[in-house]
Parts: structure tokens; sequence; C-alpha cells
């Protein structure tokens, strides 16, 4: 039998790796330090586990594919990385399924990887340890085409001998894996919008979109999660803030799965590694009925927004 394609051999072993640092980050947290540091204010924090979690993450993948670009949310020093944070692991359901055939013939330069390693710090530090995920997005020509989500804490209201964590993981032409997609409730306008970010324009955006309910929880990730399983109709967030490394992996699910996701604008975002970090033009994104919200935004936050 012919040898998985690139992508399927990615894919798998950033599901391991995604799980390997899901075990890093519950770790951190039973062990009671979390080693906070402000990056640019007391919104803006770096725990011990971001630190661990990208190292264990960009290390583990680049000995495996050393010609693939990964662009990591915390700037760390590129110091020897001890060999208990790599993982070498991969899911073998993945390198079962057969390639989407446009991607068959990637090469690994071709790839860029986009990683946040704990979506929802903010979170993360209070204890709201539902919004935490670890972000994995495999871009190339500039699409997110594959992504996977790990969710450390999922179940973990379920009481003392529950299973925690869940990763989920889709490709583009395959699907997504690994939840239960589920459609909002129909005729109901649910908006997920920001918990720690939130600004008069982000609010003005919301209320122009006339919703039945508005859910505010921390992650990028996390609010994806919501669409694809039924939660929310739409994720609206009308502000700079949101990065490449938040979007890549949610963006390949959600499209993988029939969604949609763009700026405020309605612009694609571009993952290709020279292109800014920055989502300056904010996020829209829904499972379906794209254009119903689109088409609801107003011109005066569209034109606050530059891309």
């Amino acid at each position: 039998m012919a040898s998985p394609a690139l992508l399927m051999r990615v894919v798998a072993s950033a599901y391991s790796v995604a799980e390997k640092a899901a075990t890093i980050v519950r770790n951190v947290m039973s062990a009671g330090d979390l080693g906070i540091v402000e990056k640019a204010g007391p919104n803006d924090l770096q725990t011990k586990a971001d630190r661990l979690v990208q190292m264990s993450i960009c290390a583990s993948l680049a000995r495996k594919f050393p010609k693939v670009t990964i662009i990591g949310e915390e700037e760390l020093p590129a110091d020897d990385v001890t060999e208990d944070l790599i993982e070498d692991g991969h899911c073998e359901e993945i390198l079962k399924k057969p390639c989407p055939a446009q991607y068959t013939g990637i090469k690994e330069e071709e790839l860029v990887i986009w990683v946040d390693p704990l979506d929802g710090t903010k979170e993360y530090t209070e204890g709201l340890l539902d919004h935490v995920t670890v972000l994995i997005g495999i871009a190339y020509g500039g699409k997110a085409i594959a992504g996977v989500i790990n969710q450390p804490y999922y179940n973990y209201e379920a009481g003392a001998n529950a299973v925690l964590g869940r990763t989920i993981w889709g490709v583009l032409g395959m699907g997504a894996f690994g939840f239960q997609l589920t459609e909002a409730p129909a005729g109901k306008h649910i908006v997920v919008t920001t918990r720690s970010h939130s600004s008069a324009l982000v609010n003005e955006c919301i209320t122009a979109l006339n919703p039945d309910q508005v859910i505010r929880v921390g992650g990028a990730g996390n609010k994806i999660i919501q669409l694809i399983e039924g939660k929310a109709s739409a994720y609206v967030f009308a502000s700079p803030g949101c990065k490449k490394w938040d979007t890549c992996a949610p963006e390949a699910i959600l499209h993988a799965v029939g969604g949609k996701i763009t700026d405020i604008r309605g612009n694609s975002f571009q993952y290709n590694k020279e292109v800014k970090h920055m989502n300056s033009a904010g996020v829209l994104a829904t499972l379906r009925n794209y254009d119903y919200y689109a088409s609801r935004i107003p011109n005066t936050v569209k034109e606050s927004l530059v891309p």
C-alpha cells in the first residue's frame, strides 16, 4: 500500500501533538502555579501552559516535518526543548483515510502551520476551563485546509471520574470529525461574541443584528465550536484583536462542514507565511445563513475596520 499523503501525516501528527498539549495544559493547572505574565496588558496574558504547549507543538512538528513553516502565538527563544515535551505519535485512524485528491501532491515547504497553544488564556487563568482550546491550523496556498482543535477540559463538569478532553479535526473536501454536527435552532438568531474584548463598535454591530440571544465566551476556537454544535448561529467580532493562529484551525473545520468565515467586510483570511498576523477587520462566521448576517452589518462598522 502507498504511504499516506503528506497532508494526512501532518494532520495525524497534529492530532497526537494536540492531545499531548492538552495533558500539559491540565498538568500546569493541577500543579497550581500558572506562571502568569502580562504581554500587552491585563487582557493579554501568557501562562506557563502557553509557553510549554507552544514549545511542545512546534518542536514536535518541526522534528517530523522540518521544511514546514510553523508560526506560533508566543514569542519564545528557540532553546533546546526537553524530550519530555516531544510527541512523536500519530493518529492511526487519520492515516487510514484517503487524502482529498487536490492535496495529494503537496510538499512540506508549501505548508504553513499556525499554532495557538492555549486559546482563551484569560479564561484559563479565571477557571472558565470549558472556554479553553489548543489550535493547530494547516494552510496551503494561503488557505486554511486542515485543522485540529483540542478542548483539554471538555466534559470537566461531568464529575470526578469523567474522561476529560476531546480532539476535533477536519480537512477540506473530507469533512470534520470528533463532534456531532448540529444546526442552531431554525429562525433563532443567536450571536456568540467576545467575553473580555468588548467595545462600543463590537456592541453596535451586535445590536444591528437584532439577535434573540447573545452569548459571551472566551476563545475563537470555542466560538467556532458553538457554531458547529448548534449553540449559536453567528460568531461576530467587530474589532481587531483576533490573529491568524486564532482563526486558521477553526476556519478549516468550519469550511469542511459547509460553514463560512470572513472578516466583518466579507474578505477571506489569507494564511501564507508572509501575511500580517492580526485580523484587523474582525470576524464574521456562521455554519449556515452567512448572507443574512453579512447583509445586516452596518456600513459604519465596516468603515471603522480597515483590513
